[in-house]
Order: structure tokens, then sequence, then C-alpha cells
């Protein structure tokens, strides 16, 4: 129980002198570390996702005025990259659930953490969806004449979930799930790994939005490249309560549970590769330059941020 005890601490107020100025302390902070990880992981996950719903929007109900495909992928680029700012340095900002359960897996994350991770990513995705619906709701009613709809020529449910293109089968969109998302941890352990060519801490909002960009603009086209269940069951919960119904659910022969199941399976796949072809294979000590220097530990003991960040 003490995680949920002493949330705020009081604090007197006071002022301190520091090089002649003033300081004044706040009543209040949060004290509470699990509370202050939910909140940045909501909040990031918020961000990330305004941002990147937001960009499909302008899409859509611009008809090709206000952007195109194109627009889409660099819009959740750097909204990935945004959200990494955002929370980072506070809960590592997965913004993913595939993302949390493979930390988990490969222990960068304990398992205890995991619900409160995933209630924190829903919950920003959630509301990322109603304020876009808000900020859209004229442009999409205008786009589509007041009919809400999942398919057809005038559908808008794409707007803040993701659906498989016409010739796509069900199977198929799995594997394309699973390897979306494969990639995307595969390249994220990648880019944290001491012992081959890590980037610098302050690349690494940039770098993951890259990454993301990248698979949006290779991946994207069969099934809108969800690559994250929390970003994609929480928003498909919203439409079917907006006014879309339960089409949301059946559209796609049934399409709602890839995204849900396929990314986690790749995510594991996608971090147990690297880790199988290249992390085990680092040698402890390695000759550079004629002397024998000692290489840094292995990947699971890293810390590095931007392996628990992505999209």
């Amino acid at each position: 129980m003490k995680y949920f005890t002493e949330i705020f601490r009081p604090v007197e107020a006071g002022v301190s002198q520091q090089r002649g100025g003033n300081l004044t302390r706040p009543k209040v902070w949060l004290k509470n570390n699990l509370i202050r990880v939910g909140l940045a992981e909501c909040l990031s996950t918020y961000v990330m996702m305004s941002f990147g719903l937001g960009s499909v929007a302008q899409v859509v109900t611009g008809q090709g005025v206000f952007g195109h495909y194109l627009s889409i992928n660099l819009g959740f680029g750097l909204a990935v990259a945004m959200g990494v700012y955002v929370g980072g340095k506070v809960s590592g900002a997965h913004m993913n659930g595939a993302v949390s359960f493979t930390m988990c897996v490969f222990h960068r994350l304990k398992w205890k953490m995991l619900p409160l991770y995933l209630l924190a990513q829903l919950l920003g995705s959630f509301l990322a969806a109603g304020t876009i619906y808000a900020v859209y709701y004229e442009a999409i009613h205008d786009y589509c004449g007041g009919n809400l709809t999942v398919t057809g020529e005038k559908a808008t449910a794409g707007i803040f979930a993701t659906y498989p293109a016409p010739y796509l089968s069900l199977m198929a969109g799995f594997f394309d799930q699973v390897f979306g998302t494969g990639m995307l941890l595969l390249c994220l352990m990648a880019l944290s790994d001491q012992k081959n060519k890590p980037i610098p801490a302050e690349s690494e909002p940039a770098a993951v939005g890259l990454l993301v960009l990248l698979i949006g603009i290779s991946l994207g086209s069969n099934s809108g490249y969800a690559i994250n269940p929390t970003r994609d069951i929480a928003p498909r919960v919203f439409t079917a309560m907006a006014g879309w119904g339960t089409d949301v659910f059946r559209a796609g022969n049934g399409w709602w549970w890839v995204p849900l199941v396929a990314p986690p399976v790749g995510g594991v796949l996608g971090a147990g590769l690297y880790k199988g072809f290249v992390e085990l294979h680092h040698s402890h000590l390695s000759e550079q330059d004629g002397a024998m220097v000692e290489e840094a530990v292995p990947l699971d003991k890293e810390t590095n941020t931007c392996a628990n960040v992505c999209v």
C-alpha cells in the first residue's frame, strides 16, 4: 500500500534566497512515483495521438487540399517525437502497449507496472480521439453529410482507428502487423544498444519519430500500420460510442482484434531477433587499436530511454 499513501506531500510555503532573487517553493507537489509515471504516460500518449489523429482528420476531411498520405506519415512521426519530449524522462513515453509488453518480457519493465502503462495509454488515446472529434466535428459532418460510416466512399471511422484494405485477408493482415511491430522493436533495441551504434540521448525523440515515419511510408498501405494495440482499440471504442456504432468491430471481417493481438507478438519477435542475432554475440572484450577494451553491459541491463518509447 505504500504506493498509494501520501500521494501529495504538503510543505511549508516559504521563500529562499538564491543569488539575490526570491524562489517561492510550491505548497504541494506530486510525491507518489506511480501516479507521476501514469500521468506522464497518459499525457505523452494524448499528445502523440492528438497530433497523429489530427493529421488523418485534416487529410480526410480536406479531400486532398490539406495534405496527402505522406502528411499522415509525417504527422505521426513528429507526433511520436513530441510525445517522447513530454513524458520520456518520467515514464519512458512508451505510448504503445506492444512496447510496454515487450519491455516486460525482456525484463526492462516490471510486470506489475504493465497494467498502469496500459491504462494510461488507453485513457490518453481515448481522450485524444474525443478531442479530435470535437475539433473536427463540423468538418467531419460536412464531409460525410452527417452519415457516419465505417466503409464506403465517405467513410470517416478510419480517421480514428485502422482498417484493412479491401484486398487484405485477416491472415495477411495479422502478418502485416506482426512484421511492422517487429521491425519497430528490432530497430528500437538497436538504437539503444550501447555495444553497437547507440544514438545520443538528445537525439532519441527525433530518431524514434523517424523510425515511425519510415514504417509508415514503407509498411502502411495494407492496414494503416497501427503497430500499437492501445492506439487502435481506445479510439475504436470511442467511435462506437460517438455514432459509428458496432460496425467498427464488424468491418474488415472482424478486423478489430488483429491490431490488438498481433503487435505484442511482433514486438517480442522483433526484439528477440535483435537479441539473438546481434546482442548476445557481442564480445565482452574486443580488440581495438591493438588494445583490449571492455564492452558495455548487455542491452537488457541498459536504461536508455529510447528503447522504451514508441507509437
